[in-house]
C-alpha cells in the first residue's frame, strides 16, 4: 500500500467517524503507520474536511514533520510513543464517543458482556484523567499500550488500536455498543458478564479467527 492510499483510507474512516458521532467539532484524532512515517490528523481540523493532501506526514524515529508543514494534531506525542512502544500497532484511533465518557465518569472497568466483544476488543484498559494533548498523558497511555488495543481515558474519550485503519475504527464501534449496553443494564441491575471460559470458547470459534483476519486485510 502506498501513502497515497493510506490518506485516502484516513479520509474514509476520519469521515465514518463523524458520521457515527463518534466526534463532535474539531474534536478526536487518528493516524496511521507507514514505512517509518506516521500520518496524523492536523490540529484544529474537523475530521472530515480533511482533504488527503493534509494528513500531516511526521517521521516516527525523530519526530520531525516531513511534509507539508501543517501542525499534527495536538495528541501528537500519543502517537509517536504507541507506535515506538509496539511494532505491531500500524493505526491508531482516537475519539470522544459518548457512552464511553459516560461510562468513565461512573465506572472504570468495562467487563465483556457479549461475543463481539469478546472477539474484536477483549480487555479493555482505563486510565484516569490526565490532562489531554501533554506528555503526561502519551506516557500513561503508552503503558497501557502493550496490554489492550482499547483505552479509555476517564472523562476524555477511548482510543483503539489496531493493524489497520478498519480494525481500529471497528473497535472503536464495539467498545462504544459495550459502555452503551453497560450503562442500560446497570440502570436495571448489575449486568451479568462473560466468564473467563465463555470468553475462551469465543475466542476459539473458527468463524471468529475468520473474521479477525478478514478485519486485518485493507480492502
Amino acid at each position: 500500500m502506498s501513502s497515497a492510499n493510506i490518506r485516502l483510507e484516513l479520509c474514509k474512516y476520519a469521515e465514518k467517524i463523524v458520521q457515527n458521532r463518534l466526534v463532535v467539532g474539531p474534536g478526536g484524532n487518528i493516524s496511521a503507520r507507514h514505512q517509518g512515517k506516521m500520518y496524523l490528523s492536523p490540529s484544529g481540523f474537523a475530521l472530515a474536511e480533511i482533504t488527503t493532501e493534509e494528513w500531516v506526514e511526521v517521521d516516527i524515529e525523530t519526530g520531525e514533520i516531513t511534509d507539508n508543514g501543517l501542525r499534527p494534531s495536538s495528541e501528537v506525542l500519543m502517537h509517536l510513543y504507541a507506535y515506538r512502544a509496539n511494532p505491531t500497532i500500524d493505526a491508531i484511533v482516537h475519539t470522544h464517543p459518548p457512552n464511553c465518557i459516560a461510562f468513565t465518569l461512573v465506572a472504570t472497568d468495562l467487563p465483556v458482556m457479549f461475543p463481539d466483544q469478546a472477539a474484536l476488543v477483549g480487555k479493555t484498559a482505563y486510565i484516569p484523567y490526565v490532562l489531554p494533548t501533554t506528555d503526561r498523558l502519551a506516557e500513561a497511555f503508552v503503558a497501557k499500550v502493550n496490554e489492550a488495543n482499547s483505552i479509555l481515558l476517564g472523562n476524555h474519550g477511548l482510543v483503539t488500536t489496531g493493524r489497520n485503519l478498519r480494525e481500529a475504527y471497528y473497535r472503536t464501534e464495539v467498545v462504544e455498543e459495550s459502555a452503551k449496553i453497560y450503562l442500560i443494564a446497570s440502570a436495571i441491575r448489575t449486568p451479568k458478564v462473560m466468564t473467563d471460559d465463555e470468553f475462551a470458547e469465543v475466542a476459539s470459534l473458527e468463524s471468529e479467527a475468520y473474521r479477525i483476519e478478514l478485519l486485518q486485510k485493507m480492502k
